[in-house]
């Protein structure tokens, strides 16, 4: 999930760079999306994985 943020990252610069505004902006939107559900899965997964250890 990770990467895919990453992608639309790069996708959002590239649009950026040769004037598409709007499509910039809806890349960054989903790829701050998709980066705060990976932070929540992977806290999510430390929690779980640490609480199953003990």
């Amino acid at each position: 999930m990770l990467h895919y943020a990453v992608v639309f990252f790069v996708i959002a610069l590239v649009a950026a760079l040769f004037g598409f505004g709007g499509i910039a902006a809806g890349a960054v939107g989903i790829a701050k999306v998709l980066f705060f559900v990976f932070l929540v899965l992977a806290v999510a997964s430390f929690v779980f994985g640490s609480m199953k250890g003990r």
